[in-house]
């Protein structure tokens, strides 16, 4: 059989061993899945199989790849012919995986010729960019875009092409959906799945999305501290876990079939702390966002949705005075926000963001951060303890630096930073989509918490619609621009009345479904 052979794959880096040693097979045209937290070991194991592990770390093992017989620790210049023809890489980001000062078309050529042993024609090269764009459904002008021209699901599919362009036998995707929305991770999703079945290409995914493991993988390894503590079939697994690390894992992912337990209260019985009435913005010709209304009530949650460019994440920058609007009002405590306020954002009114690797300062002690925050409300820095505590973490991480904490570590301390001046509204920008699905629901219970116990209200923009069905009590959805339904959020979300929300809701399903079964539509 080909397809891909590992053998005693593992990893061993400057804290000692972090894989241990394990044995995978992979047919053509089939999906392992590895899932686990961070840290977990998972990427470390999937690079180990593109000799791209981080400096001080070492792999041991081998692996059969195809025809192409591999040794795990072989020396940097052998993976050289290896990259490309044998194994491909698709991360996350495509933003980060495309260089952004050469055009798409460059940079699927590029490949192309790496993995040619002569020089291809100018105008032979040309035929074969187009004809790996026409592969993921892109026209040919995409060849000379550049990334920045591209929405980010047509990032993606570049990155697919250029992953794919030498006609890999193994495809290694490393959260390829995770930053897009589900109607675009559908798209992805099943382009990926046509382009392993008509090339029979194995594939490794890593994910912590359980529902998107459920229906898109064959068979699932569960990896814990570097170790494999269950594996099988994807419907085996999941339907019926084994190791209590994988039902626990199960039992954190917020898939869109649990009810919320507590009714969402009405919005006519809660006063108004924020209001935004027939906000605009403009980015050169393109109009961004057409006259939106949202309004928040003492201590709600409110959620926005849509895909990509659909608007709400400049609606909550316009909210929060970090983009000035065009034209509409937004107040906030009964007071109109001016567009070019001098104070951009209220004291009262605190933002956290996506990525908690970079919303925080890797030169400062996480005491430090705390104390600026502190000072700039006026608070005493002994009351960094008080942050701590509030959100989960231990007093003694104040001296530590954001590099030795986890992602949801460093996501607390962005909260405990956000709740330094006391707000009364969190503005929450896709706060969670980069955390793995334990620490997505840590976070998420400790922002229902900080609601119960402090009143504070949430204003949570989000692309998953099964987090902010667990999360919001109401829940307007955005397109392109505009506001085409709003209301309490199980009703929108169980009985969407517009074409668009219906559309978001099965995209979400899609990605849920064939739980416990283990099969894949065809």
């Amino acid at each position: 059989m080909t397809g891909v052979q590992i053998h005693g794959l593992t990893v061993r880096g400057p804290q000692g061993v972090m894989v241990e040693p394990f044995d995978a097979t992979i047919a053509p045209g089939r999906t392992l899945a590895i899932i686990g937290e961070s840290g977990s070991g998972k990427t470390l194991s999937a690079k180990s199989l593109i000799g791209l592990l981080p400096r001080g770390f070492r792999a041991a093992g081998s692996a059969v790849i195809g025809d192409r017989s591999l040794e795990l620790d072989a020396a940097p210049a052998a993976w050289t012919s290896v990259r490309g023809s044998t194994v491909a890489l698709l991360l996350q980001d495509p933003f980060t995986s495309l260089s952004p000062v050469h055009r798409c078309g460059d940079q699927i050529a590029w490949t192309l010729q790496a993995a040619s042993d002569r020089r291809i024609a100018a105008s032979d090269l040309a035929r074969e960019v187009a004809a790996r764009l026409a592969e993921v459904k892109l026209p040919e002008r995409v060849a000379r875009a550049f990334p920045h021209q591209l929405s980010g699901g047509m990032r993606q599919r570049v990155a697919i092409a250029a992953a794919l362009a030498a006609d890999p036998k193994l495809l290694i995707a490393d959260e390829p959906t995770t930053a897009l929305d589900a109607s675009n991770q559908a798209e992805i999703l099943d382009l990926l799945r046509a382009v392993q079945a008509r090339r029979d290409l194995s594939v490794i995914l890593i994910s912590h999305d359980l529902g998107l493991v459920r229906g898109r993988t064959d068979d699932v390894l569960v990896m814990q501290h570097g170790v494999i503590v269950e594996r099988g079939a994807t419907g085996d697994v999941l339907s019926a876990p084994k190791h209590p690390y994988t039902r626990a894992l199960i039992d954190a992912d917020p898939v869109l079939a649990p009810p919320r337990e507590t009714a969402a209260p009405e919005a006519d019985q809660t006063p108004t702390l924020l209001q935004a009435t027939g906000v605009t913005k403009h980015f050169g010709e393109r109009t961004v966002l057409d006259g939106v209304d949202l309004r928040i009530g003492e201590g709600e949650i409110v959620g926005v949705v849509g895909e990509s460019g659909s608007g709400k994440s400049t609606l909550a920058r316009c909210i929060a005075g970090l983009e000035r609007e065009d034209g509409g009002v937004i107040s906030f405590v009964g007071e109109n926000l001016a567009p070019g306020r001098r104070s951009r954002t209220p004291a009262q009114m605190q933002i956290v963001f996506q990525d908690p690797y970079s919303s925080l300062n890797p030169m400062m002690s996480i005491g430090s951060i705390l104390r600026e925050a502190l000072a700039v409300a006026r608070r005493p820095a002994s009351d960094v303890a008080v942050l701590l505590e509030t959100v989960g973490l231990p007093t003694d991480f104040a001296g530590k630096r954001p590099a030795e904490l986890s992602g949801g570590q460093r996501q607390r301390v962005a909260i405990a930073r956000a709740l330094a001046p006391r707000p009364r509204l969190l503005i929450c920008d896709e706060s969670v989509s980069a955390l793995d699905v334990s620490v997505q629901a840590q976070i998420l219970a400790l922002l229902t918490t900080l609601r119960d116990d402090l009143g504070i209200s949430l204003l949570f923009i989000s692309h998953d619609l099964a987090v902010v069905r667990l999360l919001a009590d109401s829940v307007t959805v955005l397109w392109d621009g505009r506001v085409i339904e709003s209301g309490p959020c199980e009703q929108v979300l169980t009985e969407p009345r517009h074409e668009y929300t219906r559309m978001l809701v099965a995209a979400a399903h899609r990605e849920n479904t064939s739980v416990g079964t283990g099969e894949r539509e065809d």
